[in-house]
């Protein structure tokens, strides 16, 4: 049909996607060339890294830059963002985030202020402390964040572990508003308070506690299809997709967005899991508690 045609057009032709296509050089050097230790259980396409202790416990870690473009226009948001984006990375995993740490380079005070001032503020709704960083002033503005959590080692879940015949399963959040920054951005945290954010993502780390699903990320700035493609990339499996189980917002129905644009989105509070056809009414179920 002409929606699918128009679809794979987009993820043939999406920048993000193409441009974590063109990583995968320097990803392949650093694999092949940087140490390794027998600590390290996972690291290289996951969400979040995780990193053996002594205790039945992994260490997680993920990092994450935030355009400068985006940081420019939106200094506040950026800030918020650069929490944001790694908190979800902990929970994608089934992790709880525990600190964080920002880079932070801005020229002028006031820009740099309302980074500042949106990073405390993604610290309190999501209660993350922001715990270490670094600071440059009076040059260029740059901004990135590392987040650690934690997670039970035996309930992680991985991104690249996608088993054939698994059930692709999105779960997102209806509840929210178009970002000032995009027409693509769909904000669903902003408005809400931190207990409310914080119980809906508890769903990821319940259903990592019951072992119900293979493998699972939070939609990217690629989209819907992006990140599905990365997951089954990762996990080295295919994936047939009915476009038409996909279920739009209704707020964003009601503006007139249809499938070809919403799938370009890139939507806060969302996650694409696998689960076996026995466990994926679970999941469901598990989401609707905590929606």
């Amino acid at each position: 049909t002409l929606m699918l045609e128009k679809i794979a057009d987009y993820i043939r032709n999406n920048k993000n996607i193409i441009e974590k296509e063109e990583l995968n050089p320097i990803v392949n050097f650093v694999n092949s060339h940087s140490f390794k230790s027998s600590r390290i259980f996972s690291d290289i396409g996951e969400d979040s890294a995780a990193i053996k202790n002594d205790s039945e416990m992994y260490t997680l870690v993920t990092t994450d830059r935030i355009k400068t473009s985006y940081i420019e226009k939106y200094p506040f948001g950026a800030g918020f963002s650069s929490i944001l984006v790694g908190v979800d990375d902990i929970y994608a995993c089934g992790g709880t985030p525990l600190a964080a740490t920002i880079i932070i380079s801005f020229k002028e005070q006031k820009i740099g202020q309302k980074m500042i001032e949106g990073a405390c503020n993604g610290s309190n709704k999501f209660k993350v402390p922001i715990v270490r960083g670094h600071t440059n002033t009076k040059e260029y503005y740059e901004l990135s964040s590392t987040l650690i959590g934690e997670i039970e080692s035996s309930d992680y879940i991985s991104a690249n572990n996608a088993q054939e015949n698994d059930n692709i399963i999105l779960a997102i959040d209806f509840e929210g508003q178009l970002g000032r920054a995009s027409v693509l951005h769909w904000d669903t945290v902003t408005l809400k308070s931190s207990e409310e954010v914080l119980n809906k993502r508890t769903s990821m780390n319940v259903i990592a506690r019951k072992h119900i699903v293979n493998s699972s990320k939070d939609v990217s700035n690629g989209g819907i299809f992006g990140t599905i493609l990365q997951l089954i990339k990762y996990s080295k499996v295919g994936a047939e997709i009915n476009i038409e189980k996909i279920v739009i917002p209704p707020k964003l129905v009601e503006k007139g967005y249809d499938l070809e644009t919403y799938v370009q989105m890139f939507l806060t509070t969302s996650f694409i899991l696998t689960a076996p056809e026995e466990t994926s009414q679970d999941v469901l179920k598990i989401f609707n508690d905590y929606d």
